[in-house]
């Protein structure tokens, strides 16, 4: 089959950074789905898995966590899919990577596709779904049916992959008061579009910008941009008895004792555990994907791609890492076909 690999941890704009490779192709064994890939999207985590480092391959390592393609065949124990079902999907980091033309995935972080998109439109939603509704839903603790409305949250860095689904998740379903920070207008304009009621700069002082607009403090916070940089401006956002979920982890020690007075919560989302450690609740991923396909085909949430780059190939998969290393892609970015 054909794959996009490396063996060795290169800067991107070296060709051997990334290769198209031939590799075989796997067998599916217990609970595993095998998927024939047909549409990817390409997220941080990518590039910084990829990132340069002393370190060689004994053989070809395949990246990317998320897909969406056709279940080709099934393991002995999988009872959840059939051969022929449109999927997407995250993976696991545990595994190899999905930028393969066949690529093994559990069937419990699986998800039913949802009917009224495109292979590329879905690929964009996986990885930053679950992540968006984990962090806002599991580590937050908001209701997802509404009961929080009226409260309000501040997500930082919401013109990216997971805050263009969080602004969607936290103003559509929790019906909460969303300020999105973006320091672009054509970034805030796409927060706007996604639902965010507030649009402020993360680069400019935060507590001071949300005095402005009359939320001198929010219930919670969602921090999707440089955790060290803003976990002042945050504390000092956050309401007392508030909580803050960063997916962002941080380079040095955090002042946490910032958020004693107020009795506040920190939290980490880190949307690999269940599959890292098979958690009891693992199959939490696929009951959340089709549930998601649900609200999509009902026009609840919307894709959030921001550019399909063309084909499945070296050539666009090192374009992507070197959009996303820039730091200024809005919403998604996509890879469809072999």
């Amino acid at each position: 089959m054909k794959a996009i690999a490396l063996t060795r941890y290169l800067p991107i704009d070296d060709p051997k950074s990334l290769e198209d490779v031939e590799l075989p192709t796997p067998t599916p064994a217990g609970r595993d789905l095998l998927i024939k890939v047909e549409a990817i999207s390409v997220n941080p985590v990518d590039t910084k898995v990829r990132a340069p480092k002393d370190k060689v391959e004994a053989s070809p390592r395949v990246l990317g966590w998320d897909a969406a393609g056709t279940v080709a065949a099934v393991g002995p124990d999988v009872t959840l899919f059939k051969v022929g079902d449109p999927v997407y999907y995250a993976g696991s980091i545990t595994r190899p990577g999905a930028n393969s033309e066949f690529h093994l995935v559990d069937e419990r972080i699986t998800g039913h596709m949802p009917a009224s998109l495109d292979f590329a439109n879905v690929a964009a939603l996986p990885l930053t779904t679950i992540t968006a509704w984990e962090a806002l839903f599991d580590r937050l603790g908001i209701a997802p049916d509404g009961s929080d409305e009226g409260k309000s949250i501040l997500i930082v860095g919401g013109a990216g992959g997971v805050g263009s689904i969080a602004i969607q998740l936290a103003r559509r379903l929790a019906k909460l008061t969303v300020v999105a920070t973006a320091s672009r207008p054509e970034s805030a304009d796409w927060c706007r579009q996604l639902g965010a009621q507030h649009v402020i700069d993360h680069y400019q002082d935060m507590p001071t910008q949300l005095k402005a607009i009359g939320l001198p403090q929010v219930d919670f916070v969602l921090c999707l941009n440089d955790t060290d940089t803003h976990f002042p401006a945050m504390a000092e956002a956050v309401a007392p008895q508030g909580k803050i979920c960063s997916i962002v982890e941080n380079a040095g020690p955090l002042e946490i004792g910032l958020l004693k007075s107020k009795s506040a919560t920190f939290v980490w989302e880190f949307m690999f555990t269940r599959a890292m450690y098979e958690t009891p609740d693992m199959i939490a991923q696929h009951k959340l994907l089709t549930e998601v396909a649900r609200l999509v085909d009902a026009g609840t949430l919307r894709t959030t791609v921001g550019e399909v780059l063309g084909p499945i190939n070296a050539t666009n998969l090192r374009r992507a890492h070197a959009q996303l290393e820039g730091g200024r892609t809005i919403g998604k970015l996509v890879l469809a076909g072999f």
